[in-house]
């Protein structure tokens, strides 16, 4: 864990010593390719967006343009029956799809889901922050990582090659999460820790309002900055492929 930090903080600094703080961002760079979303059905996008206010992590550049995506009932809840068991969670073990055509190029697996807490505490239980992920090439600069999988559930492996839509995964807890969630994003080369984050344009997708998403979430949503798609989703959209 403390290697992948320092992995992490050495990365930060290489990119901004190559980009001179000019990293890919949605008035610069536009995706070779557009994407659909990695599940069937509708989730709702509890971190993530394209400026920094809405950013999953914007002081690491790598993840700044990525996405944690959760199931809510109609209540605003992401559970039903005993919050310790990650399988009373929604999204838990909902099958992950490849959000476009690509080449698997790195696979990690055998971390356990991590502990989940009444605070939502992050916990990272595996020896990998991502948990058990995938890495797809989609195009020469462009690798999405799916990551915090279940258990045993990933099908692919690497040089595979996969299609829009196919089932790849299952969505679990593993890694540094501090419930069930899908974690995905765009990144611009191999690595998960010198690789720019992209900002990632959709397409052929339904795109709300969460209804009584504050009754999750207490961090405001400002209908102004909602209104991103297209081609882009943030925090407090519920989200679909059409």
């Amino acid at each position: 864990m403390i290697k992948q930090i320092l992995k992490q903080m050495c990365g930060i600094i290489a990119l901004e010593y190559k980009y001179q703080g000019k990293l890919p961002d949605k008035d610069n760079y536009l995706c070779t390719t557009k994407y659909s979303l990695p599940f069937h059905g509708e989730w709702t996008v509890v971190n993530g967006g394209v400026i920094q206010e809405y950013s999953h992590s914007w002081e690491i550049p790598t993840q700044r343009y990525a996405y944690d995506f959760i199931i809510l009932n109609k209540a605003g809840k992401s559970f039903d029956g005993k919050e310790s068991n990650p399988g009373s969670f929604y999204c838990y073990g909902q099958n992950i799809l490849a959000p476009a055509d690509g080449v698997v190029i790195e696979v990690g697996d055998g971390n356990p889901d991590s502990k989940i807490t009444a605070d939502r505490k992050a916990i990272c239980s595996g020896r990998d922050i991502r948990g058990n992920y995938i890495v797809i090439q989609h195009s020469k600069n462009e690798y999405s990582l799916l990551a915090h999988l279940k258990p045993n559930s990933i099908i692919v492996s690497v040089g595979q090659h996969v299609m829009r839509g196919e089932r790849i995964a299952q969505c679990g807890n593993s890694g540094n999460s501090s419930e069930p969630h899908l974690h995905f994003h765009l990144q611009a080369g191999t690595s998960f820790y010198s690789s720019p984050g992209l900002p990632i344009e959709f397409n052929n997708i339904s795109v709300n309002p969460t209804p009584n998403y504050e009754l999750f979430d207490d961090r405001k949503v400002i209908s102004e900055i909602i209104n991103t798609y297209p081609p882009y989703i943030t925090r407090g959209h519920s989200v679909s492929n059409l």
